[in-house]
């Protein structure tokens, strides 16, 4: 074991997908240190050897799974060109939605020494929707340059409406994953429309 502090991570990670699956199947209220231990095999006082407490490790949680989802975010930008703008959306979309799942995010605004660890590292520069609501706006800058999309396509005001749309079912706390991500996928439709189209070009 690591000293005190000092955060593997391999223990990390082991530790964050226990807390998912405790989540998932037993719900927030179940969400506690001892469980999160048993869930992941490990001895009880492992969470609170790598972090100051429940809040911290939720918080945490939180962050890791936006880092996780930016980072695919930023590969978006290099797939402009390839496979369909629909298909490369939606796929940003779902991951944000798995990577940060409702009942996760759910359980952090419940939590507000939590959500005050994950604003002031939002604040400090750590990735989070901005994030990836510029590399949606890069990729689909790009995708306009090579023709897949209309010239005067509105990219911002698409990667704004995707991205809002996804924090809105992750913060309303939509916990039927299948009717969030049919949401998604409607929503996809309509922007590759209006991305194809231009202002006013699927009107009437």
């Amino acid at each position: 074991m690591s000293p005190r502090g000092v955060t593997t991570p391999d223990v990390r990670e082991r530790l964050f997908a226990a807390a998912e699956r405790v989540l998932e199947r037993d719900g927030p209220g179940a969400l506690t240190s001892r469980a999160i231990a048993a869930e992941a095999g490990c001895a009880k006082g492992l969470l609170h050897a790598h972090f100051r407490g429940l809040d911290e490790f939720v918080a945490e949680l939180v962050l890791d799974r936006f880092g996780r989802v930016a980072r695919l975010a930023d590969e978006l930008r290099g797939r402009a060109g390839q496979g369909t703008v629909a298909e490369n959306l939606l796929g940003i979309a779902l991951a944000l939605l798995s990577s940060a799942g409702p009942t996760v995010a759910g359980l952090a605004l419940a939590r507000p020494v939590a959500s005050a660890h994950i604003r002031e590292a939002l604040v400090g520069g750590a990735p989070g929707f901005d994030t990836v609501q510029d590399a949606i706006t890069d990729y689909l800058d790009a995708e306009r340059r090579g023709g897949r999309i209309a010239a005067r396509a509105d990219t911002a005001a698409a990667a704004l409406a995707l991205v809002g749309t996804v924090h809105h079912l992750l913060m309303t706390g939509t916990h039927d994953r299948e009717r969030a991500r049919e949401r998604a996928g409607q929503l996809v439709v309509l922007l590759d429309a209006a991305l194809r189209h231009g202002p006013g070009g699927i009107a009437g």
